[in-house]
């Protein structure tokens, strides 16, 4: 099944996988329309020849730049394992975990225990956590900004 949606003036066609739920697929888009214009060759589930595909990448485009992945994005359950590896092997600039949870400075307080401190620059790993309401004021899939009020954001 696929979903069509309007993001940040964008029309972008999301698949919905067998096993995936719809809350993933919007996790996807709403993590892409708030960072697209920050990393305007954002893409969505492209495979970086890792161990992982990331769910949202932006690859480095200046040679200046050390790490390979200037952003890397993770809807939904993300193993805690993964989470570190990603910022231990990578070369991941900045990595976001998109969530739909009722608790998050608990997975924050979990991230911190999990990752040693030296993968964790300031800024580094962030936890997007998404408003308990955010299918129904996504209902219409026509998302030009993802407002402030429609998430918490934790930097861990």
């Amino acid at each position: 099944m696929h979903y069509d949606f309007e993001l940040a003036g964008r029309r972008v066609r999301l698949w919905q996988r067998t096993g995936e739920s719809y809350e993933h697929v919007l996790m996807k888009a709403l993590g892409y329309a708030m960072y697209v214009g920050e990393f305007p060759a954002l893409e969505i589930e492209q495979r970086v020849g890792l161990r992982y595909k990331p769910d949202l990448v932006a690859r480095t485009d200046s040679a200046e730049f050390a790490l390979p992945f200037a952003f890397w994005g993770e809807c939904g359950q993300t193993a805690m394992r993964k989470t570190a590896w990603l910022l231990k092997h990578a070369g991941v600039a900045q990595l976001v975990l998109f969530k739909m949870i009722g608790n998050p400075a608990a997975l924050a307080e979990e991230l911190r225990a999990a990752v040693d401190e030296r993968y964790r620059a300031p800024g580094r790993l962030v936890v997007i956590n998404f408003a308990p309401d955010i299918v129904e004021r996504t209902r219409g899939r026509r998302i030009a900004r993802v407002p402030e009020a429609w998430y918490a954001r934790t930097v861990v």
